[in-house]
């Protein structure tokens, strides 16, 4: 994990970020993100942290291997990213990973494709995010295939060290690379609503309120030919 990002000033202020105002930012500099199809199956909706990604392939039945033993070498504040193809007939995270995962004080787990135990991820109080839930293992079904690869989070790519953001709404997926320039983007579109709703709760029509501090341009690509 880069400490010259997670302990600069603006990555602090982006941890209060929403999903949906991530999103609006990358839409903005026309970037993908929006992870589709994964959503919030156990623990806190609440999850910012840096990937960690292992991709899964089906099993070759020479060599079965095992599904988790990555979880010793991640560090506090981790995201798991686990692509499992976006399967819906088996497992790779489970009860013993999250309670795990807890204790050491990893941000959370995406998984591409479903998970289970999620009572067990409850209890813990640790962030698990998903296509779905479904019981069956992926024991000597999968195995892992990759660890820090590039990675699919439905129709988004994931490398490793990319920014996971997750709430109630989804996951956002931010490249390392445009970390600063979309959190801080983020950021100051926040500014702009607020200034919006303070607007319009002072008395001013809403469509005076957009119209005066530039609304209908916030979420644009600069060279849209809609702000023309």
């Amino acid at each position: 994990m880069n400490t010259d990002i997670t302990q600069a000033d603006w990555f602090e202020q982006a941890k209060t970020l929403s999903t949906a105002e991530i999103s609006d930012a990358l839409d903005a500099l026309k970037l993908p993100g929006s992870a589709f199809g994964i959503q919030p199956i156990a623990g806190p909706a609440k999850l910012f942290g840096l990937a960690f990604t292992v991709r899964f392939a089906p099993i070759d039945r020479a060599a079965p291997g095992t599904v988790g033993d990555f979880i010793d070498t991640l560090q506090p504040g981790t995201v798991a990213v686990l692509d499992n193809g976006g399967r819906l007939d088996c497992t790779v995270w489970g009860g013993i990973l999250s309670q795990l995962a807890a204790h050491k004080g990893l941000a959370g787990t995406v998984v591409h494709g479903v998970c289970r135990d999620t009572a067990e991820a409850d209890a813990a109080g640790y962030p698990l995010y998903a296509n779905g839930r479904f019981m069956r293992t992926g024991k000597d079904r999968v195995q892992v295939e990759a660890y820090e690869q590039p990675v699919s989070l439905g129709d988004v790519r994931v490398c490793p060290g990319d920014l996971i953001v997750g709430d109630a709404d989804g996951i956002v997926v931010v490249a390392r690379a445009r970390l600063q320039e979309v959190l801080q983007k983020a950021l100051a579109t926040r500014v702009v609503e607020e200034q919006i709703l303070a607007s319009a709760l002072a008395g001013t029509p809403l469509t005076e309120a957009r119209k005066q501090f530039n609304y209908h341009s916030l979420q644009r690509a600069a060279d849209s030919p809609l702000n023309a």
